[in-house]
């Protein structure tokens, strides 16, 4: 990609410029890229509230990410 990257006067990245022909190539590759929001169904927003419920109430039962792929992989 040819991109460019846009700088205030401190020197720090504050965009990208993406050439108009590679926005496109994203475009048709990557549906819905354009949304500048996304909608999260109200089922899964309250699937993760109620998740993280769960975790406030007993942190002892979560597992970090690396334990989690692990038992994933055992029971493969």
């Amino acid at each position: 990609m040819n991109l460019q990257y846009i700088s205030d006067n401190t020197g720090k990245t504050t965009g990208v410029f993406i050439p108009i022909s590679e926005w496109n190539e994203l475009k048709s590759k990557y549906e819905g890229i354009e949304q500048e929001q996304i909608e999260i169904p109200a089922w899964q927003m309250g699937e993760v509230r109620k998740r993280l419920q769960d975790y406030k109430n007993e942190p002892g039962q979560a597992l970090d990410f690396d334990t989690a792929m692990d038992d994933i992989e055992k029971s493969l």
